[in-house]
C-alpha cells in the first residue's frame, strides 16, 4: 500500500505539472493573440512547458497509484524548482520565491520522510528476494 506521504507528494507534483501545462496553453494563446517577444519564442517555450509539465503530472499520477518510477521525476523537478525559487528571490520577488521554495521543500520532505523511504526500499527487497522459487518476472 502506498503511504499517505507519497500520495500527498503525488498530488502536489500532479498540480505542479498541471500548472506547467496551463502555462503552455497561456503562452500559445498569447502568441496567437499577437503578443510576440523578441528574446524568446512563445511557441518554443510553450512546447518546453508542455513536455516538462506532462512529465511532472505523470510522475504525480505514478506516485498516487504507487508506481515508484514517479519519485525520481518528482525529486528532480522539485530540486530544479528550488533553483527557480532562488532566481525569483534574486529578482526581488520574495513572496513568489517563498511559495515556490515552500512547495518544493514540502514535496522533497514528503518523499524523503521515513515512510516514503521505507516504501521505496520495500520494492527493492521484494523484487530482489531470493526466497522466491518462481521465475524472475521483472
Amino acid at each position: 500500500m502506498t503511504p499517505r506521504v507519497v500520495r500527498a507528494a503525488g498530488v502536489i507534483a500532479a498540480l505542479q505539472g498541471s500548472l506547467a501545462l496551463v502555462t503552455a496553453v497561456v503562452l500559445v494563446v498569447r502568441e496567437i493573440a499577437g503578443h510576440h517577444e523578441d528574446a524568446i519564442s512563445g511557441y518554443g517555450t510553450a512546447v518546453w512547458f508542455a513536455i516538462m509539465g506532462s512529465a511532472v503530472a505523470a510522475a504525480g499520477w505514478a506516485l498516487w497509484t504507487g508506481r515508484r518510477w514517479g519519485r525520481g521525476i518528482a525529486v528532480f523537478a522539485n530540486l530544479v524548482l528550488l533553483g527557480v525559487a532562488w532566481y525569483v528571490f534574486s529578482s526581488g520577488q520574495l513572496a513568489y520565491a517563498v511559495l515556490v521554495a515552500g512547495v518544493s521543500v514540502s514535496v522533497l520532505a514528503l518523499l524523503f520522510s521515513p515512510p516514503g523511504l521505507q516504501w521505496l526500499t520495500q520494492a527493492g527487497d521484494e523484487a530482489a528476494s531470493s526466497d522466491s522459487s518462481g521465475p524472475d518476472t521483472r
